[in-house]
């Protein structure tokens, strides 16, 4: 997936001000580019699990199809740890086949964000090109 990196600031300051708890939102997009973030509130207000509010999901899928967007991506924050999907993540993904999952750690001097697919269980990095 392709991100500019104004959208890849806009979830890195998401998550930073949701810390210590996790942040999380949508990301639109068309054929494997990033368009627009979607930021959302984490209903769960957890530093070790998420859950947009389903309010805000509805009217995001909306906006996705008003703007003739697809949802490219789910995004949440690892506050504490390296972004890579935790158990609980894994499992959450069982309910989101097929979609990408962008990860920002803050755990480290500098932001990390990583993207991965999650599909049955399995759990593989996906190409992630800032520019």
């Amino acid at each position: 997936m392709r991100l500019a990196p104004a959208l890849l600031e806009e979830m890195v300051e998401h998550a930073r001000r949701e810390a210590p708890n996790e942040c999380c939102g949508m990301i639109g997009g068309r054929a494997e580019e990033a368009l627009r973030v979607y930021p959302a509130t984490n209903v769960e207000h957890s530093p070790l699990r998420f859950m947009i509010d389903p309010k805000e999901q509805l009217e995001i899928d909306r906006e996705l199809e008003r703007a003739g967007l697809e949802l490219a991506a789910i995004y949440h924050s690892h506050t504490r740890t390296e972004p890579r999907p935790s158990q609980t993540d894994i499992s959450f993904a069982r309910l989101w086949p097929g979609v990408l999952w962008l990860i920002v750690g803050l755990s480290g001097e500098e932001p990390e964000v990583r993207l991965w697919r999650i599909d049955d269980g399995q759990v593989r990095e996906a190409e992630l090109v800032i520019g």
